[in-house]
């Protein structure tokens, strides 16, 4: 009984190795639903009474005013950047004139969107993930609970719905501060004539560029603050729970913004294609 214990059979190794190859996708897939359904308790709970408007002006302040600071900064190099390397890339071909072009519609239609949902992951998520974590393993939640006030509806719907709300404000800072840095670089750095800057600016930024950043920076903020409350929510184990659920809450940011970003521009394109004037 003994020797058939320590040398399993090949039926065995055939199951430990289905297991093991399945319990990942079993993993992913169970994490989404989860955050499903706290999402939908986010949307339930949103609509019912009491209505705490201040808890939502102060989580505004918090990801929204908090955040204008880095993303300024971030934003005007970015747009720096950009136009100091497209500049040197046009200008081979003798196309500076398209610098301008290029850099509204790859702000407004990816660097905007992405890079101000990266920041306000990095800073505000962290904050929240923390935030709640410590809440939760001091078990502030809990006492919550217990004073008859739902904590999904106190602590996790006024941040998603403010990091909703305030993305798309901060994206538009990102591209009005963006090309402003490009148009500074471009026009006084590197001789690009300023009204040719202005004017292709003009001719081919279309309104549904701009629309698809701003769809796209929704869909990331909600995205981001839920898996930022989800992590801190359900951490565990003290301080270095907190700090696993809140290194956690940011990678897991990082991921969803970059692999919704391809779905979301792929659905965009199929939805509303491009036609210039």
């Amino acid at each position: 009984m003994a020797e058939a214990e320590a040398n399993p059979g090949p039926w065995s190794r055939i199951v430990g190795v289905v297991d093991a190859l399945w319990r990942p996708p079993i993993g992913v897939l169970d994490l989404v639903g989860a955050h499903i359904l706290l999402l939908l308790q986010v949307i339930v709970w949103s609509f019912r009474r009491p209505f705490r408007a201040r808890v939502f002006l102060e989580q505004m302040d918090f990801v929204g005013v908090g955040s204008l600071l880095i993303v300024a900064l971030v934003s005007l190099f970015v747009g720096m950047v950009f136009s100091l390397q497209s500049v040197s890339a046009f200008r081979q071909f003798g196309a500076e004139s398209y610098v301008a072009s290029t850099v509204a519609i790859a702000l407004t239609r990816e660097l905007a969107p992405v890079f101000a949902s990266i920041v306000i992951a990095a800073r505000a998520g962290a904050g929240m993930a923390t935030e709640l974590g410590a809440m939760r393993t001091t078990e502030q939640i809990d006492a919550l609970s217990t004073m008859a006030v739902n904590p999904v509806q106190y602590l996790v719907a006024p941040r998603v719905i403010a990091t909703t709300v305030m993305t798309p404000i901060l994206t538009m800072l990102f591209n009005m501060i963006g090309m402003a840095g490009a148009y500074f670089v471009a026009v006084n750095l590197q001789g690009v004539d300023g009204g040719v800057f202005l004017e292709n600016t003009r001719w081919f930024l279309d309104p549904n560029d701009v629309a698809q950043g701003l769809a796209k920076s929704m869909v990331f903020g909600a995205s981001l603050s839920l898996i930022s409350c989800y992590q801190g929510f359900n951490a565990s184990g003290g301080a270095k729970g907190v700090g696993i659920g809140t290194t956690r809450a940011v990678v897991a940011s990082f991921v969803t913004i970059l692999v919704l970003d391809y779905f979301l521009t792929d659905i965009w394109l199929t939805l509303f294609p491009t036609m210039r004037r």
